[in-house]
């Protein structure tokens, strides 16, 4: 029997659907090739259960998962573990698992979204008893439980707050641009474009803000103490002489973050980091397809938010880091790589072969704390201790590079899992702190090792088939192949996988290959 409002549901459904075929018939009739809808009819399937699925904003796993449950009408409560991280104890307690996302129906975890896309796909007896389960039964007492609103996290949603603080040297500098010493000076037949005489600027100091030469002088330093201009030959000391100077802002660059300087006082590393890490995050979330395969970076070029997230970036020019703890170096430059990455496939377009890749990760660049910093210098120079990367001849920094000062003393492994997401799931972090960067950092390794992307292992052959990453950067790992394996093996979670590494490396003898490397693009 159909009650009353089951009857009146099912003759709007028709309806609606009769509208719909009228629409994209005419739509057909006039030429258009594609039947883009009138609207979106979602039917959502009546469940007592409850389908649960933990995610972090930006993960495309977890935006196809629940596009998955919403083709199939089925409701689906999503619990972020970016606004809920305190949630992540449960999920590793339940799934055994650090990665995102994990989906449960009702107390029955079923895995990440490789798993819900097979069982959907072979929608056999598993499939068809989930379903009945949440169709039919209420969430027992061991299901998961919906996390109080109050805990979550205040900066979750994206919102950040960014307060400037007036900095009075960038007041004198702007002076400075409107006085008339900055042009083009001559010296031989060397020209120095957009620049000003030391001497020059101590008179001018000394005339208009009734100061003593000593004091001007000392003005000068701080000028380049804090990032706002260099000598023209890049020595780092200001001098009451001849000597040439320019402002960063006029140095010529291709940097994405060039052109400008930040009027605000310089905050801490970490600080600004997290929050350019946070918001490019937020854009990016916002424009990944339903299906979580694509990237509209058109779209995010015209997002509003995009606008202040580039000028957020003019901050980094002053930044301190020189004096910076190692933690706060790792979670600073892995946050800013990361969303450097994201910038350079907006505003440049995602590199589509060998060459462009090459090209990519050695021009795009930001200018942090006064100096230019490419892809390749963030990951080989400061987060690898200054080693030679893929396809490098010599080391990123030379002997007298004054960027050596930012460079770790020792390379860090773990940030090569924090640098890519190429995996079948994502490490349930948004940005890297300061103050917990190791722990998170191996949370990642953990996280990325889980997958058979990371590492599988045929116990029959007695080979273990390796991603790329530790072919390409070995010297992080180890020295041999079984260094390599060893380091692997501690890096991992307790699991069926590591004993069965346990064991091969408990034989004689075993074989290490390497899987292919998937560069596709995910533009659209």
């Amino acid at each position: 029997m159909i009650d009353g409002m089951m009857y009146i549901r099912l003759v709007w459904n028709l309806i609606f659907e009769g509208i719909y075929f009228c629409y994209a018939f005419m739509r057909y009739l006039l030429g258009f090739n594609t039947l883009r809808p009138l609207f979106t009819i979602t039917r959502t399937m009546d469940l007592r259960g409850r389908i649960v699925v933990y995610s972090i904003v930006g993960c495309p796993h977890c935006m196809q998962a629940k596009n998955t449950l919403t083709e199939k009408s089925l409701p689906y409560t999503d619990i972020s573990l970016s606004d809920y991280p305190q949630c992540r104890g449960f999920v590793k307690e339940k799934t055994g698992k650090q990665t995102v996302p994990q989906i449960f129906f009702n107390s029955t975890h079923i895995g990440g979204n490789a798993e819900l896309q097979t069982l959907i796909t072979e929608n056999g007896p598993a499939w068809e008893k989930l379903l009945e389960d949440v169709k039919h039964n209420e969430p027992p007492a061991d299901a998961p439980k919906m996390p109080d609103p109050s805990l979550k996290v205040k900066d979750a949603d994206g919102e950040i707050e960014f307060i400037c603080e007036p900095d009075e040297y960038a007041k004198l500098v702007e002076e400075l641009k409107k006085s008339g010493l900055i042009k083009d000076h001559r010296k031989g037949l060397t020209v120095h474009r957009n620049s000003f005489i030391g001497k020059e600027f101590v008179d001018w100091v000394v005339k208009t803000k009734n100061l003593s030469r000593v004091t001007a002088v000392n003005i000068g330093q701080q000028l380049i103490d804090q990032h706002f201009g260099n000598q023209v030959d890049t020595k780092a000391h200001f001098l009451d002489d001849s000597t040439y100077y320019r402002l960063i802002e006029d140095d010529d660059s291709s940097a994405l973050n060039a052109g400008g300087t930040s009027s605000c006082q310089p905050r801490p590393a970490s600080e600004l980091g997290e929050d350019l890490r946070k918001l490019i995050l937020k854009i990016y979330n916002a424009h990944l397809s339903p299906d979580g395969k694509k990237v509209d970076y058109k779209g995010i070029a015209n997002n509003a938010d995009f606008a202040t997230y580039m000028k957020l970036t003019k901050e980094l020019v002053r930044v301190q880091v020189e004096r910076a703890t190692r933690e706060t170096k790792l979670a600073f430059f892995i946050n800013i790589y990361n969303a450097l990455v994201i910038h350079a496939n907006v505003v440049k377009g995602p590199p589509v072969n060998l060459w462009q890749r090459y090209k990519f990760f050695n021009t795009v660049r930001y200018i942090i704390a006064g100096h230019s910093y490419s892809l390749q210098d963030i990951e080989n120079g400061v987060l690898r201790a200054n080693r030679k990367g893929v396809g490098m001849f010599s080391k990123p920094f030379g002997k007298t590079d004054a960027r050596l000062t930012v460079a770790l003393s020792e390379p860090e492994p773990l940030i090569h899992f924090a640098l890519v997401c190429g995996a079948k799931s994502c490490p349930p972090i948004k940005t890297y702190s300061s103050d917990d960067v190791m722990a998170q950092l191996k949370v990642a390794a953990e996280s990325f090792l889980e997958g058979d992307d990371g590492i599988s292992i045929n116990m029959a052959k007695k080979e273990v088939s390796l991603s790329q990453i530790f072919k390409w950067y070995k010297p992080d790992f180890g020295d041999t192949n079984e260094e390599v394996v060893q380091w692997i093996k501690n890096a991992m979670g307790d699991g069926e996988k590591r004993s069965l590494l346990v064991e091969l490396l408990l034989g004689s003898k075993f074989k290490v290959t390497y899987q292919p490397y998937d560069w596709g693009v995910n533009s659209k």
